[in-house]
């Protein structure tokens, strides 16, 4: 993939022989992830690390996500250009009032799945009423109340229904027995109840993708305001063109991309094995669009939608979505 950098009078001006531009401070640009620094935004980490947003011209600024940052909070106060954020939250966020848009789709397949103790009684879904579910809140919460609507229990911890641990982003309450089930990413949370000392053979697990409730997690989202705007377009779409060279980059080298998702880490919490096991599962999640990384499939997204409006009388979303995902960016980028 050859990346055309386009240059204006400005970046000219600060042309080095044989070089590429200085990007000037128009071409600033802010993007903020949904979690903390590690492998499950590789992509962007290695496109800043070996100059691909500097090639086209970018000044990008990652912003690490945490518990207490909502991105679309942070997109719709000024504070970023781009979220990373899952379809199901930037659909519920929109619905609310927060124009939030979907201009690239890295990750084609969804990692969520419940992660339960084999000794907690749990063998298939038909085993769930009666028994403590941990979820994550903050946006991540629908696809499992569709899941558990479709399924006909309640969540409110009457008979008959299940009881729903308000989980934080730990692996605490399945370790202490204080759930049944928690929920895990396949390229995460798993992953730190094997290192804990679980055997894989005293666990079980529901993957959403196979339990047909599957979102589309890992997108990248803009304001609608910004695809008004022509020159936010040329900016988006050059943002869009360097990051996807750098996902197919990390995925191609696993090992150099967790080297420097590791370099970026500033709280240093982050351990080789665990980001190498990461970025191993999270490029089964990349997959490969017929179109390339990071387009999104309008079928994908239709069916989230479907997903989240079948809630029985408490839906994620209470109609069809208007102007949620534009393909304008990726059109863009695939012409520069």
């Amino acid at each position: 993939m050859v990346l055309k950098t386009l240059f204006g009078s400005a970046i000219l001006a600060g042309l080095i022989a044989g070089g590429a531009a200085t990007a000037s401070a128009e071409d600033a640009l802010t993007l903020q992830l949904k979690w903390v620094t590690q492998a499950q935004f590789a992509g962007y980490y290695v496109a800043k690390d070996k100059g691909f947003y500097e090639e086209a011209g970018l000044d990008v600024t990652i912003k690490a996500g945490g518990p207490d940052i909502n991105p679309s909070q942070v997109i719709a106060g000024g504070g970023a250009d781009v979220v990373v954020d899952w379809m199901p939250s930037a659909l519920a966020t929109r619905e609310k009032g927060v124009p939030l848009v979907n201009i690239a789709q890295v990750f084609q397949k969804s990692g969520m799945m419940l992660t339960c103790r084999k000794d907690s009684g749990v063998a298939t879904p038909a085993d769930f009423p009666g028994q403590t579910l941990g979820v994550w809140f903050g946006g991540n919460e629908y696809p499992f109340l569709n899941w558990m609507n479709k399924l006909g229990y309640k969540t409110d911890g009457t008979e008959g229904g299940v009881n729903v641990l308000k989980q934080g982003f730990n692996v605490d309450p399945l370790l202490q027995k204080q759930a049944a089930c928690i929920s895990t990413m396949t390229y995460n949370e798993y992953w730190q109840v094997i290192e804990a000392g679980v055997s894989p053979d005293e666990l079980i697990t529901f993957k959403y993708e196979d339990e047909g409730v599957a979102t589309l997690e890992d997108g990248l989202y803009t304001l609608d305001k910004s695809l008004a705007d022509p020159a936010m377009v040329e900016k988006l779409a050059k943002f869009v063109k360097a990051s996807m060279k750098g996902w197919e980059y990390a995925v191609a080298n696993p090992d150099e991309a967790v080297k420097i998702v590791l370099e970026n880490d500033e709280t240093g919490a982050q351990t080789e094995g665990h980001q190498k096991t990461m970025m191993e599962e999270i490029a089964k999640l990349v997959g490969a669009n017929p179109k390339g990384t990071g387009w999104l499939d309008d079928a994908a997204a239709e069916r989230t939608v479907e997903t989240l409006m079948s809630g029985g009388s408490d839906p994620v979303i209470t109609k069809k979505p208007e102007g949620a995902w534009s393909h304008v960016v990726m059109e863009k980028a695939a012409g520069m």
